[in-house]
């Protein structure tokens, strides 16, 4: 028996729901990639270990003289090298704060959309309980009409 196919008050198709993190992901290019790979490895507990290491091994060596002293004290070489670096990366790090703002702004675009079409879902639900419902009563009725003429 073949299925039956729904009225289209029925009926309640919707298109796809869309991946915030494949959407983002196709739109990156090459240097937006690489501030993000950037920020993520900075802002890490390895990251700040291994600069601390660095750093206390460049103040040991030339302040012990194991080596020849290539930056005395006050360091004026390695400030100018983490001044250098902190330039470079802080505005990596807030282009890839940016680019998880725009992430978040499709993100909530997408859960706007999503929240249409459950709306839209359960609106069709509804509709078909009250015509259920409208069905129900109007067969209840028949069946009061047909035991009333069939005891009366």
């Amino acid at each position: 028996m073949a299925r039956p196919t729904l009225p289209p008050a029925y009926r309640h198709e919707h298109g796809a729901i869309k991946n915030a993190n494949e959407v983002v992901k196709e739109q990156l290019t090459v240097g937006q990639r690489a501030s993000d790979w950037i920020a993520d490895k900075v802002g890490s507990w390895k990251f700040i270990i291994g600069q601390s290491l660095l750093l206390t091994i460049w103040a040991t060596l030339n302040v012990t003289a194991w080596i020849q002293h290539w930056d005395p004290y006050p360091f004026i070489l390695m400030n100018l090298v983490l001044s250098l670096q902190a330039a470079y990366t802080a505005p990596m790090i807030m282009m890839s704060q940016n680019r998880k703002a725009d992430r978040d702004r499709i993100e909530a675009h997408i859960d706007y959309e999503i929240n249409l079409k459950a709306e839209n879902e359960i609106k069709a639900i509804l509709d078909n309980l009250d015509a259920q419902n409208i069905v129900i009563a109007e067969l209840h009725q028949m069946l009061e009409g047909l035991t009333n003429k069939k005891n009366g």
